[in-house]
């Protein structure tokens, strides 16, 4: 479980991104919506310690505030937007890097075993030996997804994992993260940007405004309302639900829309 206490941070002469987040994010999936700008990224940089902000960071009980950098690629992983770059490695190879904090001199069974085993699970197992520069951008999406879960982290940093993703592997994607959370006790703090993934898959969702603060936070149904979609994003939609219960967010226009002519 992570938690944050008063954190604030500023990029140098600008406004602050955030004030004052005290959060606390359970081993499961956590999920981060917010507009554009809203800080959602800069979040997650400053949780891995890539920024430095004010305030402290606990780990159930243990404040990790000013953890080693050794200790803090033992707790969590992150992965950003960007794609990794391997030159002409191998998914296999690719994905064999995750675990440099584990690797001796010789690659042993259980480091093998443990990438076979993530490249499995999201079923990219045949692509194995295949040239990473060769993969299409939604393939070498998954491979980098696997290449940080090969490292085994307590808690899994994700920023907007679904991007390039087509819509079948979306799904799987959020499918597998649920899995993992209920089986292997790992915390998952995934940045997403389509709302009804975030309502369908998420076990929290923390809602960031835009002006530096959490609009609201909670279960997808306590949190998806027509409201919401009007004060933080800007546009009016309805909201239903699905068979199971699951919210459905279905927009319909922008409230700039409503009080601006647009000539016909």
């Amino acid at each position: 479980m992570i938690t944050t206490k008063n954190l604030s941070f500023a990029y140098p002469g600008k406004s602050p991104v955030f004030r004052n987040l005290s959060l606390t994010f359970k081993n499961e999936f956590n999920v981060i919506i917010g507009p554009n700008a809203a800080g959602k990224s800069t979040f997650l940089k400053c949780l891995f310690h890539l920024l430095s902000p004010s305030g402290r960071f606990f780990y159930g009980n243990r404040d990790i505030t000013n953890i080693t950098l050794k200790e803090r690629i033992a707790l969590m992983a992150y992965l950003p937007q960007e794609e990794i770059s391997s030159l002409n490695l191998t998914v296999f190879e690719t994905v064999l890097l995750g675990r440099l904090p584990y690797l001796n001199w010789h690659i042993t069974k259980e480091d093998a075993s443990c990438v076979m085993k993530i490249l499995e699970t999201l079923h990219i197992s045949h692509l194995a030996q295949t040239s990473f520069s060769s993969l299409s951008g939604g393939q070498q999406k998954l491979v980098s997804i696997a290449q940080t879960l090969v490292r085994k982290p307590k808690v899994l940093l994700m920023d907007e994992p679904t991007n390039s993703l087509d819509l079948q592997k979306q799904l799987e994607l959020c499918e597998i993260i649920k899995e993992i959370t209920r089986h292997h006790h790992i915390g998952f703090i995934v940045v997403l940007h389509d709302l009804n993934l975030a309502a369908r898959f998420g076990d929290r969702v923390f809602v960031f405004d835009g002006n530096g603060g959490i609009y609201n936070q909670g279960s997808p149904e306590e949190v998806f309302t027509e409201n919401l979609l009007k004060d933080v994003y800007g546009v009016h939609a309805e909201i239903r639900q699905d068979q199971t219960g699951i919210p459905v967010i279905i927009p319909h226009m922008s409230v700039r829309t409503l009080h601006e002519h647009i000539p016909v």
